[in-house]
């Protein structure tokens, strides 16, 4: 009896840990693993696991900017059973990551963007038991193509950070609650038109919809919009586009 009143203050408990089959991870890809759960000093009831991703964002108020914590997405594992006292159960999952999961994984000055994967688990009784995974989140080929065009028209990355809000193009709008941008600056003086160029993605299908937020010296903040067909791109198209709506 004592045991179990200790399990339920949360001491004792079943303990968890998720590992994943791929350390290096893209939007739109596959999340595969195993949530190792190991029973504590008591045997309890599972009544559910919970995977949910994670990152976090920087939130604009009247008040000033602040950060938090922000669920892109979560999956509920229904399972219910028992947990025995010591014993270790394993439960495989799959799922298919959001196409506007933020990239972690780039060459960059300033890397402000963390993405982890929270796993929660259900038990009665007892407070829950939590498990963090940092993800490493490398961009598409076709992601990848837009920031080295940058690269190549004479930009360098020097931050990628996550808003919380919405992209809205012409084309598609974003749905996950949060949207990364990453912020070019002229590598040379040559570009006076051209302070700082914000780009952001909104992945939709077979298209990426590249929005470009130009902040020109003497006429302040622009957007273009570029679409760029995720199957029949090059990068030779990918920098001539960005080239024509930059005006370089």
């Amino acid at each position: 009896m004592f045991k179990k009143l200790l399990a339920s203050v949360g001491i004792g408990n079943a303990s968890v840990d998720t590992r994943l089959v791929a350390d290096v991870l893209e939007p739109g890809g596959q999340l595969e693993g195993e949530i190792y759960l190991k029973g504590g000093d008591v045997d309890q009831q599972v009544s559910g696991l919970e995977l949910a991703l994670m990152t976090r964002v920087d939130i604009e108020t009247d008040d000033g900017e602040f950060a938090a914590n922000h669920c892109i997405q979560s999956w509920r594992i229904p399972e219910n059973f028992a947990i025995e006292a010591g014993i270790e159960k394993v439960i495989p999952f799959s799922y298919e990551l959001p196409a506007e999961l933020p990239v972690t994984s780039v060459s960059v000055r300033q890397q402000h963007t963390q993405v982890w994967l929270q796993t929660g688990v259900d038990i009665d009784l007892a407070l829950d038991p939590t498990d963090q995974d940092y993800l490493s989140v490398k961009p598409t080929p076709v992601m990848q193509a837009v920031l080295d065009a940058m690269g190549d028209l004479g930009f360098t990355l020097q931050k990628a950070d996550v808003e919380k809000g919405y992209i809205n193009t012409p084309m598609a709008s974003s749905t996950s609650g949060c949207y990364q941008e990453f912020e070019f600056k002229p590598k040379r003086l040559g570009f006076m038109h051209i302070s700082e160029v914000e780009i952001s993605f909104v992945p939709v299908g077979d298209q990426l919809h590249v929005l470009l937020e130009v902040d020109k010296r003497f006429s302040g903040d622009q957007y273009q919009c570029i679409s760029v067909n995720v199957e029949l791109w090059t990068p030779e198209s990918i920098r001539s586009e960005l080239a024509t709506v930059l005006n370089l």
